[in-house]
Order: structure tokens, then C-alpha cells, then sequence
């Protein structure tokens, strides 16, 4: 008898942090315009069933940052602007190690959630001032400073920075 007691302290315990997190965290209103991200997996906060929808001014409402970098995709330096991955996953309270990026054309990538506080890694919304398209590998592109460590331009980095992103799953 003791011995299910106890189980039962340290499961309700280990659960008590993501039911906080459930309580404390602002709710997601619903998208207004037309959704062009779908966030799942270990994620706390949700707007639909188990998932966190967004439009394009809900990702813009999260705060945009910017970097000027070089890129194998284009001619000579880009300006992307977009929300940086770290605040996305913090206001989801995203609770995992990887996310499972996935385009419109179902290419996936694996990216490690400590690339995007250690690198500022961006989910692009724009390119030199203008919204990303899907012919411009849009709406939206993870993307990295490459400029900032000669280690990001590297294959391994290349390959994380998923185009035409419709879906991330926290793993």
C-alpha cells in the first residue's frame, strides 16, 4: 500500500510543472486570417485541440527580429525579419529537446531546440522587407545567422533550415 502511495506522489509531482505552466501561461487567442503554421507535440499552451494555430499577425504579435546574412539559396547578403524560434517554443512552453520541422511539400528536418538560443535563429517571414512566398520559400524559412560562426555554413546547418514550413512538432 505504501509502495502506490508513493507512485502516486512522484506522478501527480512530475505533472505538477506542465499543469503550472497550463495556468500560468496567457491563452492563444484563434487565428483571425488564414493559418500558415501548426505547432504540436510537447507543447502547454493551444488554441485547437492539442495544437497551437497561427496567422501571419499572431507570429508577428510574438515580437520579430532581424539579421543580415549570406546564404547558399540567394546572391549575396539577405535581410531576413521573422520570430525568433526561442521566444515561439517559450510562449507555447514547448517542453523538448527536438522540433520536427515540416514543409508544404513534406520535407521534414530535425532541429535541436538549443540551436535557436545559442544561434537566434529565425522562422523568416520576410526577405529584404518583403513577406516570403511559396515561390520565394515562404510564408515561412528557419533560418540561421550563417554570417555569425564560420561552423554554420556547414551542410549539418544547411539542412536544418527547413522552406516553406507549415508545421513544427516538439519532440
Amino acid at each position: 500500500m505504501q509502495l502506490i502511495e508513493r507512485r502516486r506522489l512522484i506522478l501527480g509531482g512530475s505533472l505538477l510543472p506542465l499543469s503550472l505552466a497550463r495556468a500560468e501561461a496567457p491563452a492563444l487567442p484563434a487565428p483571425a486570417g488564414r493559418v500558415i503554421l501548426t505547432v504540436s507535440g510537447r507543447i502547454a499552451v493551444t488554441n485547437e485541440a492539442d495544437t497551437a494555430r497561427f496567422d501571419r499577425a499572431m507570429l508577428e504579435g510574438l515580437g520579430l527580429a532581424s539579421f543580415t546574412t549570406v546564404t547558399p539559396w540567394y546572391d549575396g547578403p539577405v535581410a531576413f525579419e521573422g520570430v525568433p524560434m526561442a521566444k515561439l517554443l517559450q510562449r507555447l512552453g514547448a517542453q523538448g529537446e527536438t522540433v520536427r520541422a515540416i514543409a508544404l511539400n513534406d520535407y521534414s528536418t530535425e532541429i535541436p531546440i538549443a540551436d535557436f538560443a545559442q544561434h537566434g535563429v529565425l522562422l523568416a517571414l520576410k526577405r529584404d522587407g518583403n513577406y516570403l512566398t511559396v515561390r520565394d520559400k515562404g510564408p515561412l524559412f528557419i533560418v540561421y545567422p550563417y554570417d555569425s560562426d564560420p561552423a554554420l555554413k556547414s551542410p549539418r546547418y544547411y539542412g536544418r533550415s527547413a522552406w516553406q514550413v507549415a508545421r513544427l512538432v516538439v519532440l
